[in-house]
């Protein structure tokens, strides 16, 4: 197979999915692409949106179109670490000690509300979430493949919520936002909704062991020299502006790298140009900043300081 036959076999199955998708979906066009971009990568996804915009619908979606096992957990203050992991216990019939999996083991896992539990369970996510694995009373269980974490914490209301710390933040390899609907998109959702629920007839279009096998064909996908610098001064950039105190870390530049790779191949090429690094450069590195005093005083966001950054440092061309 060449290298032209495995591009277009992922732009094919990225449509696929896409299209099924869509089915449940109105109007996300762009969001879901860049959930595939995250899908092809096995990152993992933090929406940050108010309540009622579609995110627990378009995980589930996601999640059915791949055939993948499914589990929503549902994040509260007196959640525990084993509630999500799982305990071990003593069967009596057996008369010996027995593992029950928590929902944390499960291809696609739903973190909603995440900001409302504890610290300690959220921690509970960061070795799941980089190492694909769980330690359980000094064992250690491996996560299913694929394992992709999609967490979502309400940016508005902050009563009773516990901030994510940096070092779980930079575990997303995206940070996304929904966003309202227009008046016709919101009129085909009536339409869509109003007599059945189009999500309890989806069926699976992609398996996962193929997805799988895409997620190894798009790291063949060429950066040439030109581009790597490209994306290297970019995260460069935002360690030494002005506005930022901490600046995108090393995870953040390979994060940037693998989701260039991949929105090259959805859109059916096998090399990634400027265009597909600045389209990703803001899900991919606005969350991993942490802004200065002065610049949260004057009311300015990470994305803003991600545009400033694009449109500052020079675009490789082509000699």
């Amino acid at each position: 197979m060449t290298q032209i036959d495995e591009i277009r076999q992922v732009q094919e199955a990225t449509r696929t999915v896409r299209q099924n998708v869509s089915r449940v979906m109105i109007g996300k066009e762009e969001v879901i692409d860049l959930l595939m971009v995250a899908m092809l990568c096995e990152g993992h996804v933090l929406f940050e949106d108010v309540p009622g915009i579609g995110k627990t619908t378009l995980a589930k979606s996601l999640a059915k179109s791949l055939g993948c096992s499914f589990q929503r957990i549902q994040f509260t203050p007196d959640l525990l670490p084993s509630d999500i992991t799982g305990i071990t216990f003593f069967n009596q019939k057996k008369s010996e000690f027995e593992f029950r999996p928590g929902p944390l083991l499960a291809q696609f896992v739903l973190a909603d509300e995440i900001n409302r539990a504890t610290p300690r369970t959220q921690s509970a996510l960061l070795e799941a979430m980089e190492e694909r694995q769980i330690s359980v009373e000094r064992e250690t269980v491996m996560l299913p493949r694929p394992f992709i974490v999609i967490a979502t914490q309400n940016p508005i209301e902050l009563e009773g919520t516990f901030p994510l710390p940096e070092a779980q933040i930079d575990r997303f390899l995206m940070r996304l936002r929904l966003d309202s609907p227009g008046h016709s998109e919101e009129r085909l959702i009536l339409q869509r909704f109003k007599e059945t629920q189009p999500l309890d007839d989806l069926q699976p279009v992609l398996s996962a062991e193929s997805l799988q096998e895409l997620q190894h064909l798009i790291r063949r996908v060429r950066v040439e020299p030109a581009v790597e610098n490209y994306i290297v001064e970019l995260v460069r950039a935002t360690r030494n502006h002005s506005g930022v105190e901490l600046g995108v870390s090393p995870r953040g530049t390979l994060a940037l790298y693998r989701s260039s790779q991949a929105y090259a191949a959805i859109h059916g090429r096998f090399y990634v140009i400027p265009d597909d690094v600045k389209r990703v450069a803001r899900p991919v590195l606005s969350h991993r900043m942490i802004a200065t005093s002065q610049t949260r005083l004057h009311g300015r966001v990470m994305e803003q300081i991600i545009e400033e950054v694009l449109h500052n440092i020079s675009v490789p061309v082509e000699s």
